[in-house]
């Protein structure tokens, strides 16, 4: 017989080593093969894969008592032994032998602690019958030890495992080789591996009980048949043992017989007369309830009777209409003094309509017929009263502005300019805007005439207004015309007087939109809250109109809770726009009138007017005043075109100069642009910038182009006139250009030009007077960069050293003439003097490079020749 892996020391050790530092302590480990599957299926063979596994039992001492586990360990790619699952023996509830398994050597253990108990459990396999018995019998007696239980066993025989136990007794002592050889006692003791009887779960009383029981049938176990045989036929005669004490028990089973007959005919006759009882109760109850639901149906009757009359009297109450009310809405009266009756009846036919309408009624009385008649009389008073306040109110707003234009004292006259005064007019409206707003309610389409009529009356006085007020603005304005500034070179005492007038138009500009600008805001903002319109309107103190007199507080709250001011929508906006279209429409061309007086007197003034113009504009965010944003809109947009034509006449003046055929000297509009962009910079504020910048971009750009358009007509002479023009335009703008970004930039465009025709005019008399040095060396460089070798040069034609020292000769015998008459022939066609020592300094100079060249170069390639060194010259340049 094989020996067993639970006597193995060395798999005993590596489970130690496994679980070292759990405290726990190996009982027996042994070899197994875990499989998962079911026995005898030939399908499905990859999940019946045999794993190579060790089961472990082992223990943990406690103070108290001691803990029991199941180790499964499996081996790692490098054959060592890890732990892989723990159980503890005290959730085992159950231990099968697996009947498909013909070798009985495969068992499952069931735990009842497994969180899914549909997954079937590992199926473990052992060597053989004796391997198996061993372990389950020391994790059997495990339990019963620590536990104090057994689990369910299935599968297996009891008697046969105790008969097993008790020949395997003797205890397993196992020897392995140390490392030096020498056999040792394994650390296995005899208490741990024997098999003790005693605590089997067999005792031996039950024992010896099985053994006489298995004795008295020892003759006939042999043959399975016969003691079958045996079996049954002492089964029979038990059976009929029992069937004759039965029969001998007669008399007796008689006497209970007749004694529960006797029962049932008392249990029969109590039921009959508890029957007669229930049928007489039954009656006794119906009665009572149908007593019941009578006086129920009364007590009802008289309750909803009683709310009948409640609700009946309410009603009828919310049908009747005062007679002070019915008065105020059918008569014609609404004067001020009886505004307040008007109010108050308007409030209780709003509130007696809303009460008669399904929300705020029961339905079943909205369909009663003396609703319905009391709500069409109430419809028919409403549209009386909404039809003569209307109409009033129509004839009321055009009565009273006809009265305010009629009335010279309302506008400004001669002598007198008058700032619009419309507290009579807010007064007047006040007194009816609370009306309005129970107009709206009552019948908000009637708002829309109303709107119309107001608005129209309302336009007429603020044109005239404006007009007045314009007409008189200029009319009292002292200034001086002033529009040919470009064309006309201003002394500095004309200048101021022009810069004087400029300052008082636009400042008659600034009092113009000062004025009208913060009222015409206020009115629209005032149109749109005395007209209901559901649109956020603007704050008086914000649009800079600080009259507390024409405020637009009318003294009302919104009276209606869905009328919010908050639900703004694009219906209502635009509604607002038109009513603001009518009530403005016009005034603008009093602005318009303004704008181009200012224009026609000094065109700088729409540089100052489109500032003031443009910090308006930046202040109207509100959409009640989108009117005004318009205007102001549009009066920018002239004011550009004013200026922008006036900047076009000027480029046009400027083309115009290149007609004349014969330009010398400074052009005349250079320095007069100097003096317009010093007034411009005058009047400058906000984003006005933006509009100079434009304008001197413009300008420079026509007074570049025609610049050199004009050079080319005398080339000889277009390098001296473009010098003293870029000169004179850099003289001119030096201080301007040190703090205007654009000016700076044409600046130093100027400044490049103005180099590049020194340079040009330079070398055009340098090579005049020293030509065949010049081309000499022009010569030398051509071949040197033809891969010419530098001793190769003297042996070319024209280039050898007698050459050389004839051009010499001819060039430098005579420099100090020379040199005069380059200084000459630079100051003979120059006509601004303070131009000639910068330039004649350029002039030695660029010399003096392009000597040192040509030094440079005969040094390279004429080594044994001497020449008139560099210093030399400069002495001779230097001598000048």
């Amino acid at each position: 017989m094989a020996k067993s892996s639970a006597d193995d020391a060395e798999l005993r050790r590596a489970c130690e080593a496994a679980i070292e530092g759990t405290k726990q302590k190996i009982v027996l480990s042994i070899r197994v093969v875990k499989t998962i599957g079911t026995w005898g299926k030939t399908s499905k063979l990859g999940r019946q894969m045999a794993k190579p596994r060790v089961l472990a039992i082992s223990t943990k001492a406690k103070t108290q008592r001691t803990k029991a586990f199941l180790r499964v360990l499996k081996y790692s790619n490098g054959g060592v032994l890890e732990p892989a699952k723990i159980y503890k023996l005290k959730h085992l509830s159950k231990l099968e032998v697996v009947t498909n398994d013909p070798s009985g050597c495969t068992f499952t253990l069931g735990f009842d602690n497994l969180r899914s108990q549909s997954v079937a459990p590992s199926q473990w396999t052992m060597r053989n019958i004796d391997d198996r018995n061993r372990l389950l019998l020391c994790i059997l007696n495990m339990c019963k030890d620590v536990l104090g239980r057994l689990p369910k066993v299935v599968g297996m025989d009891v008697v046969e495992m105790a008969l097993w136990a008790k020949e395997n007794t003797p205890a397993v002592s196992t020897q392995s080789n140390q490392q030096d050889g020498a056999p040792a006692e394994s650390s296995v003791t005899e208490a741990e591996l024997k098999v003790n009887v005693e605590k089997e779960l067999v005792s031996q009383a039950e024992e010896e009980d099985m053994e006489a029981l298995l004795g008295t049938y020892i003759m006939g176990i042999g043959e399975a048949e016969a003691f079958s045989e045996r079996l049954k036929r002492e089964l029979q005669a038990l059976e009929a043992a029992n069937v004759h004490a039965i029969l001998e028990s007669e008399p007796l089973i008689d006497e209970v017989l007749k004694g529960l007959e006797a029962a049932s005919n008392c249990v029969e006759d109590m039921d009959e007369w508890l029957g007669m009882f229930n049928v007489k109760l039954r009656h006794m109850r119906e009665d009572i309830e149908s007593i019941e639901i009578r006086n129920n149906k009364l007590e009802m009757q008289s309750v909803n009777t009683r709310s009948l009359i409640e609700k009946l009297d309410k009603l009828l109450e919310q049908l009747s209409i005062p007679s002070e009310y019915s008065a105020c809405l059918t008569g014609d009266s609404y004067d001020e003094e009886q505004m307040m009756q008007n109010i108050e009846a308007c409030e209780w036919l709003t509130t007696a309509l809303r009460g008669l309408e399904v929300p705020n009624i029961d339905p079943t009385y909205a369909n009663m017929r003396a609703v319905k008649e009391k709500r069409g009389e109430l419809q028919i008073i409403k549209s009386t009263f909404v039809r003569r306040a209307t109409e009033f109110l129509r004839n009321y707003f055009a009565t009273f502005v006809d009265f305010m234009i009629n009335d010279k004292n309302y506008f400004s006259q001669r002598g007198q300019l008058k700032r619009p005064d419309h507290a009579d007019l807010r007064f007047k409206c006040r007194t009816y805007a609370r009306l309005l707003q129970h107009l709206k309610i009552l019948d908000k389409n009637c708002l829309g005439p109303l709107r119309k009529s107001y608005c129209s009356s309302l336009n007429l006085l603020l044109r005239k207004e404006a007009r007045q007020f314009a007409n008189e603005l200029r009319a009292s304005t002292k200034a001086s015309r002033n529009t040919n500034i470009w064309l006309e070179g201003s002394s500095g005492s004309s200048q101021n007087v022009n810069s004087a007038d400029t300052a008082v138009v636009s400042e008659s500009y600034a009092k113009m939109l000062t004025i009208f600008i913060p009222l015409l805001v206020d009115e629209s903002s005032f149109c749109a809250h005395f007209m209901c319109f559901e649109v956020p309107t603007l704050d008086a103190n914000k649009s800079g109109y600080k009259d507390d007199a024409n405020d637009d507080d009318l003294g009302i709250e919104d009276i209606d809770e869905n009328d919010s001011k908050s639900g703004k929508n694009s219906a209502e906006l635009a509604a607002l726009n038109e009513s603001l279209q009518d009530l403005l429409d016009g005034i603008q061309e009093d602005f318009y009138a303004v704008v181009d007086w200012a224009f026609n007197l000094d065109p700088l003034c729409c540089i100052s007017m489109h500032g003031t113009t443009e910090r308006y504009l930046s202040g109207q965010k509100n959409d009640a005043a989108g009117f005004v944003r318009l205007l102001l809109g549009d009066l920018e947009s002239r004011i550009s075109m004013q200026f922008s034509r006036y900047v076009d006449e000027a480029c046009h003046q400027i083309e115009r100069s290149e007609r004349n055929v014969r330009q010398t000297g400074v052009l005349p509009y250079i320095p007069r642009f100097a003096t317009l962009a010093t007034r411009m910079e005058q009047y400058i504020t906000g984003q006005s910038r933006d509009l100079v910048d434009q304008a001197y971009t413009k300008f420079v750009s026509i007074m570049f182009v025609t610049l050199e358009k004009l050079s080319q007509t005398d080339p000889k002479y277009a390098d001296i006139f473009l010098i003293e023009n870029y000169a004179a335009f850099q003289n001119s703008l030096y201080d301007l250009a040190n703090v205007v970004p654009t000016l700076a930039k044409f600046y130093h465009q100027a400044s490049e030009a103005y180099e590049q025709a020194c340079t040009r005019h330079i070398s055009m008399i340098i090579y005049y007077q020293f030509e065949r040095l010049f081309q000499f060396a022009r010569r030398i460089e051509d071949l040197i960069l033809n891969n010419l070798q530098p001793e190769e040069v003297p042996f070319q034609i024209g280039l050898s050293k007698v050459d050389l020292r004839k051009m010499l000769k001819s060039s430098l015998s005579g420099v100090d003439k020379s040199i005069g008459a380059m200084y000459k022939k630079l100051q003979k066609n120059l006509t601004s003097e303070e131009l000639l020592p910068s330039l004649w300094d350029k002039c030695k100079k660029d010399f003096l490079d392009k000597y040192d060249t040509f030094a440079q170069l005969v040094a390279k390639i004429y080594p044994a020749e001497s020449i008139l060194s560099v210093g030399e010259l400069r002495n001779h340049l230097a001598s000048m």
